[in-house]
């Protein structure tokens, strides 16, 4: 008889790496809100601008998000293999492709920063605020590649507890400074925007900082800071990487061409779907903690050689990530509208957004299944298929035909999320049928 729950030990193991994580994005959420209420009383301009300019960083950070990626999967491999001493090599390579390119890239970005923001934005006013509050945060990437890099260090070790207290501490310094340089407060100057970009900023190269002191105290019984992986293994991240940072970049733009598609069929449909995508991104937050849990537990199995193990950590993860979900869906179905009229006042962008609401609702316990898989197929070192099968559904199947059910046909956004259940459903499959098929047990990482 095939249980509904892993077992005990195993369902420990699995909430003590993702709970850590999982909380930090609760708190990156707390902050998001804590920035947008301060930013809001410098006026429409400056709201608008900051949250143009910060979807325009991420696109530009996501480019080396997947560095974490290769890092966890390989640094989890070690430790399976019993190469304790050498477990952070992975960590110190990634380390320093981040000073060789995301280095350069910020200098860059900071000088394209005016030129990229006109070409997109027609408001001069927002296009003021845009300037300096991307300039501000794009200085940062490199901080940030670099926290990502340490995030995939610390979940692969399973002691995402560090990388839970750093972010949350960076959160707190980053609420303090944007209190302080927005507003001139505590004898800072008055920066406006541009203040909210710095302090951002500045809250991440800290979190870096923090980040190398407690690898210092921490990791270096794994080899942090002592060897640099060899050339082998230096390919080996880049190999694993490179497909993850494409697929975050592509999956991050896609919602871009979803709003801009859906804002061709009408302006209470746009808001209706900012307001859901906004909820589902925060419902998917346990899959996500769930998934780098299921990434690091089937590499390690991995690297012991034990490929049946590997396979029940996907499946194990699966289970509790689809109860929790499962249990979010309900909570969503039954308090569809008062969730929905918290980012919502006009009555027919509420109207719209109901069904659409209860869609997304059910699809919740299908999602963490499909999310599941794909980041355990990814702890098996399968980045690069994983990525063809996400871009190619999201790219090939479901945005062209958004485009023909909603400007061409006229249907509304209830069609349009049907659409996208249906997208990911058969997404989920895939990755479902890939992890049963077990064509990933004998990558070499």
């Amino acid at each position: 008889m095939i249980s509904v729950l892993p077992e005990r030990t195993r369902a420990n193991q699995i909430i003590a790496i993702s709970l850590p994580i999982l909380s930090g994005m609760i708190s990156q959420n707390i902050l998001n809100l804590v920035d947008a209420a301060m930013v809001g009383h410098l006026g429409s301009a400056a709201l608008g601008a900051v949250g143009i300019s910060s979807y325009m960083n991420f696109l530009f950070v996501s480019l080396f998000m997947g560095l974490a990626t290769g890092v966890q999967v390989m640094v989890a491999r070690r430790l399976g293999e019993g190469r304790t001493g050498r477990a952070a090599a992975p960590l110190n390579g990634s380390l320093l492709l981040n000073l060789l390119l995301a280095v350069p890239a910020a200098i860059i970005l900071y000088f394209a920063a005016p030129t990229i923001v006109t070409s997109l934005l027609d408001d001069p006013n927002v296009i003021r605020e845009s300037e300096v509050y991307l300039q501000m945060r794009v200085i940062g990437i490199w901080a940030i590649a670099m926290n990502f890099t340490f995030r995939g260090f610390w979940s692969g070790i399973k002691l995402t507890k560090y990388y839970m207290y750093v972010l949350i501490s960076m959160h707190a310094v980053n609420i303090f400074l944007n209190y302080a340089l927005i507003y001139g407060n505590f004898g800072f100057p008055e920066m406006g925007v541009q203040g909210a970009g710095l302090g951002t900023s500045i809250s991440m190269i800290l979190g870096t900082v923090a980040h190398f002191t407690l690898g210092l105290y921490k990791a270096r019984p794994y080899g942090f800071m002592e060897k640099l992986p060899s050339l082998d293994s230096l390919k080996s991240i880049i190999r694993l990487s490179i497909p993850n940072s494409v697929q975050q970049f592509f999956f991050a733009a896609g919602f871009s061409t979803l709003f801009w598609i859906i804002s061709k069929v009408s302006t209470d449909s746009l808001a209706a779907a900012n307001a859901l995508t906004n909820i589902m991104l925060v419902a998917i937050l346990p899959c996500i903690a769930f998934g780098i849990s299921a990434s690091t537990l089937v590499s390690e199995a991995l690297g012991k050689q034990d490929q049946n193990d590997a396979y029940q950590w996907g499946w194990d993860v699966t289970k509790l990530t689809v109860i929790v979900l499962t249990l979010l869906a309900v909570i969503f179905i039954l308090f569809a509208e008062p969730i929905l009229s918290v980012f919502l006042v006009e009555v027919s962008a509420l109207e719209l957004a109901y069904w659409p609401m209860i869609i997304l609702a059910i699809m919740l316990p299908l999602e963490a299944l499909g999310m599941v898989m794909m980041h355990a197929l990814i702890g098996a070192g399968a980045t690069n298929k994983s990525m063809k099968v996400s871009l190619g559904m999201q790219w090939l199947l479901f945005l062209p035909a958004v485009w023909v059910i909603g400007p061409i046909l006229g249907y509304g956004l209830a069609v349009i999320w049907l659409a996208q259940a249906a997208y990911r459903s058969v997404q989920a499959i895939i990755f479902t049928f890939m992890w049963r098929n077990k064509g990933w047990s004998n990558i070499s990482v």
